[in-house]
């Protein structure tokens, strides 16, 4: 039995290391973390207007309380129109009555700039809304130039992991941020671990498949995984939002998000520092290249 044991135990220390150096695994990896990327990119598109302006309307609604009832003395008449069913709720001292009949012509509320204060409202929502959604792109424009040499000299299982663990926290951000600055830094921190993850992973993929007609394939597969992240993620932001609420897309991701970094600690073990061989290319030298202008 103690021999079997042993060669039990010799074979399975052998297929860990033939399945860490696997070429599949590695895109396998680079592939979930690029849909994981996308996903989150795009799961926000359904959710985040509407969750602002019910945050910013419920803010409102709370304020003017606030300023009606400090305004207000106490046991005054005060009214409330409902604008859905067109009736007059009364309360006061000793009212009790109920009024059906619907509103004339001279009972409009002297405040006839509602509508205004609404596409006003409206504008202002959709100006907080693009600047969050560009807040990733911006943030990884400026994040990318400066992952392709950190990799060149640690490697590219640090980065790829650290882009993992920021995206876990930006996941996690994104499901229990109740407030716009949060959502924005979430969004902000996407981009850094989209960086890490999207520059190394692709970087990782070039140097594994060293034939030109096998990176060709690898790197269209893992860009597959982006593709598909972009299209699943709106409907799946939407339908989860409609009837499971918030929180529950963004959960899912992280677990998902987990899974990805269990897979990297397997196969990657991104514990030491392995630099490349060769130095890589400055920018500068980079951007003197026509072909590589046109492609950008």
């Amino acid at each position: 039995m103690g021999r079997l044991d042993t060669l039990r135990q010799f074979n399975l220390m052998k297929w860990l290391r033939e399945e860490r150096q696997s070429r599949k695994l590695s895109l396998f990896i680079v592939f979930v973390a690029l849909l994981l990327d996308n996903m989150l990119l795009t799961v926000v598109v359904p959710i985040i207007p509407s969750y602002l302006y019910n945050l910013d309307e419920s803010t409102d609604v709370v304020l003017k309380n606030d300023t009606l009832s400090q305004q207000a003395p106490a046991g005054a008449f005060h009214s409330i129109v409902s604008l859905y069913d067109n009736t007059m709720r009364s309360s006061g001292p000793n009212t009790t009555a109920r009024s059906t009949a619907p509103p004339t012509a001279t009972e409009l509320p002297k405040n006839s700039s509602d509508c205004p204060q609404s596409t006003t409202m409206l504008l202002n929502e959709n100006v907080k809304v693009g600047l969050l959604f560009a807040s990733k792109a911006t943030v990884q424009l400026i994040i990318n130039p400066f992952i392709g040499p950190l990799t060149n000299r640690i490697g590219y299982q640090l980065p790829l992991f650290a882009g993992f663990c920021i995206m876990f926290v930006s996941t996690i951000m994104f499901a229990f941020s109740s407030s716009y600055a949060l959502l924005f830094l979430a969004r902000s921190l996407q981009g850094v671990g989209s960086s890490c993850s999207s520059v190394a992973g692709m970087g990782m993929l070039a140097s594994v498949y060293t034939d030109d007609e096998e990176r060709g394939h690898a790197i269209g597969i893992a860009l597959g995984g982006l593709a598909m992240g972009v299209l699943i993620g709106p409907p799946f932001g939407s339908v989860m939002y409609e009837f499971v609420g918030k929180t529950a897309p963004f959960l899912i991701l992280a677990f998902l998000a987990l899974f990805d970094g269990a897979l990297q600690l397997f196969v990657l073990q991104p514990t030491k520092v392995e630099p490349e061989s060769q130095k890589g290319t400055s920018l500068f030298t980079l951007m003197k290249d026509p072909y590589i202008l046109i492609a950008a």
